[in-house]
């Protein structure tokens, strides 16, 4: 079956960004609903939140120099929040799970996700 990567978008740098004290009373009762759900579907493979671009590193490969910066990017609006990894069918049913978890946020969020199949290696 294949794996399908959701990436959670966020907008890090903006006065609004997501933080749990905006959140409504209800989020985090709907979010673990459907973590159990998805759990025990079977489909959930890993979750995880990632911390904030302030502390990462950035690494480049440009004309065969490395080259490093450390965060936070300013110059980037978008970037990855956390991610999850997903076991499903298809795309279709990658995306249906993706919209229900979109769904269970606080309306005045923004938050996206871009949803990628995983490209497996072929075993010897």
């Amino acid at each position: 079956m294949p794996r399908f990567l959701s990436l959670v978008r966020i907008e890090e740098n903006t006065p609004d960004a997501i933080d749990m004290e905006s959140a409504d009373p209800g989020f985090e009762e709907r979010m673990g609903a459907l973590f159990e759900e998805i759990t025990k579907a079977g489909v959930m493979v890993d979750t995880a939140g990632l911390r904030p671009t302030a502390e990462s590193t950035r690494i480049t490969w440009s004309g065969g120099r490395l080259s490093c910066t450390d965060g936070p990017f300013t110059e980037t609006k978008e970037v990855v929040g956390g991610y999850a990894m997903l076991q499903c069918k298809d795309m279709a049913e990658a995306v249906e799970w993706g919209k229900r978890f979109l769904a269970a946020h606080p309306p005045h969020w923004k938050v996206g996700l871009e949803v990628r199949e995983v490209e497996e290696m072929p075993e010897d």
